[in-house]
């Protein structure tokens, strides 16, 4: 098959691009039973192309087979597609059809851990060749006073208690950094390594044009698995310095061979999510090609302070040569038009809006690649769930003192039209709707243009048309007002500024001079009509919980 079909951005997409996060089981349903799958994203294919809201990637979470318990994220086959969301040919379709619509496939690799279904732990656990020492076993550290075999360590687990599990079949006890029906691999194995290798090969041989990596910081721990020393902390996890187990010294050179592999394919790149690291850490793992996201836009509340604090901190830490990634939501975080608008109580369903079109201005002019979380352009909310409609079992798993937060209020079934099942199913959704779909909606939003999902696209249409909003640096602008954020994109193309208003009465925003023989000129902003310079061309005035983007235009005689 073609692998690589001429798209509108060249190799450099990783850099340019827009990213879009496809959450399989909520997206579309082909097939009536309730579950979204690989045919229903093909049938919606258009809407992300270049005649709807023209991203340049999909990323995928995972669709491989899997029991469920992290709802996909437990991995029993690498190398399948799970009967869930079709078959092998549909994945090759999929492919297809979006590399001829200029859109590439980016792929969730979870290689951290696999099931304990998986065929490798079994074969594993009973020490048959060649997968005995393909986990991380480690024998007892001795017997309590009661009698009881001791874990290995005092190494916990994210969700509290300990981070082993005695297997009674093997009678040695198995690390888990996460769910106990997550074993983890030992990458310290050359052979758990090459066979991670073929995997990939078969996905890129597969015309997968990325990939994004899950929790790729705690691949290695330390090979003597020495116990982590204690601090002071508000739960398990947080009473540990965790020294021994991620973040270890070689996980570059580990990353670099994964890194060559991928780039041994032309026009291919990666993304990793760091977990519990800084953003710092994140700066000093990213190379051009492999990004890793950082968490600083993603943990602030709706206020310029804030976001200024964000993007100085990522700037200083990415420096100029790091290209960082640029984030609001995904599938492990409450949506940020409810998360925003709730950090600055704006409660109503106007206000909540006009947080998401000001934030999708945001999201998209930071400097980094922008990854758009499905229904995000929707200004799509968290859906309140019940722990009897819940679909996130870790809920369940976690530790007094550990808080928590139920990750099916942000997975909720993409709502198409306002009809019965939103459009997204003709049958019962696996998990409960939006209570707004009867009007939040992409059928209803695509007949307004002052909707978010008009925003997204005029941004995401700016953006494509602005390439220093694609490749240039970000310097903030200073401002008297406090409730406003400007900064000031300079590039390959025209400079670019950027103002957003996060208060509800809007503020004079201070322009910068522009290059000699240009003048300021808004070309776009959060609402369909977005104001203009004043006239001498020094300032710009916001309306309450807006944000515009100007061009440094040549003037005209």
């Amino acid at each position: 098959m073609e692998t690589h079909a001429p798209r509108r951005l060249g190799d450099d997409w990783w850099r340019r691009g827009v990213v879009y996060q496809v959450y399989p089981r909520s997206f579309a349903d082909s097939d009536g039973d309730g579950t979204g799958d690989l045919p229903g994203i093909i049938e919606k294919l258009p809407y992300l192309g270049p005649d709807g809201l023209d991203v340049d990637a999909i990323w995928l979470s995972p669709i491989y087979p899997s029991p469920g318990r992290d709802v996909g994220y437990d991995v029993s086959d690498h190398e399948a597609i799970d009967p869930l969301f079709g078959t092998a040919a549909d994945f090759e379709r999929l492919v297809a059809e979006a590399h001829r619509l200029g859109l590439r496939i980016m792929l969730d690799l979870v290689m951290n851990h696999t099931s304990d279904q998986h065929r490798w732990f079994q074969a594993s656990r009973r020490r048959e060749a060649p997968y005995a020492d393909w986990y991380l076993w480690r024998d007892s550290a001795g017997l309590s006073p009661d009698g009881q075999r001791l874990p290995p360590n005092n190494w916990v687990s994210w969700f509290g208690g300990p981070a082993w599990e005695l297997d009674p079949v093997r009678g040695q006890w198995f690390h888990h950094t996460f769910l106990p029906e997550q074993p983890e691999l030992d990458w310290r194995v050359t052979a758990v390594e090459a066979a991670q290798w073929a995997m990939v090969r078969g996905w890129l041989e597969r015309g997968v044009d990325g990939f994004r990596l899950d929790t790729f910081n705690v691949y290695l721990k330390h090979p003597d698995a020495p116990s982590n020393p204690r601090r002071r902390g508000t739960s398990a996890w947080t009473r540990q310095r965790h020294l021994y187990d991620f973040d270890q010294p070689d996980l570059p050179q580990l990353l670099g061979r994964f890194r060559a592999l991928v780039d041994s394919y032309p026009g291919t790149m990666t993304v990793g999510e760091l977990f519990a690291g800084p953003t710092e850490a994140a700066a000093a793992l990213t190379v051009d090609r492999h990004l890793v996201f950082d968490w600083e836009l993603i943990t602030r509340p709706w206020s310029a302070g804030a976001f200024r604090a964000a993007i100085r901190r990522r700037e200083r830490a990415f420096g100029p040569d790091r290209w960082p990634t640029a984030v609001l939501s995904n599938h492990d975080q409450p949506r940020h038009a409810s998360r925003l608008a709730a950090t600055a109580g704006l409660e109503s369903e106007r206000d909540r809006d006009a947080v998401a079109r000001a934030a999708a201005v945001l999201v998209l002019t930071q400097r980094g690649t922008p990854f758009v979380y499905y229904g995000e352009e929707l200004g799509m909310g968290d859906v309140a769930v019940t722990p009897d409609e819940s679909i996130d079992d870790a809920a369940t798993h976690v530790a007094p003192g550990f808080s928590w937060w139920d990750r099916s209020q942000s997975r909720t079934p993409m709502p198409w039209t306002g009809e019965p099942g939103a459009g997204f199913t003709t049958g019962t959704p696996w998990l409960k709707l939006g209570p707004d779909t009867a009007t939040r909606n992409v059928q209803a939003q695509l007949a307004d243009p002052d909707s978010v999902l008009g925003c997204y696209r005029r941004i995401i249409a700016t953006r494509r048309a602005q390439r220093s909003l694609q490749d240039g640096s970000l310097a903030i602008i200073e401002q008297t007002d406090p409730d406003v954020l400007a900064y000031r994109r300079r590039g390959s193309g025209d400079d670019v500024l950027v103002a957003v208003s996060f208060g509800g009465d809007g503020g004079a925003v201070r322009l910068p001079p522009p290059p000699k023989g240009r003048r300021w000129r808004t070309v776009v902003g959060a609402t369909r009509d977005p104001v203009q310079p004043d006239g001498d061309g020094h300032h710009v005035r916001l309306q309450g919980i807006d944000a515009v983007i100007l061009v440094a235009e040549q003037r005209t005689a």
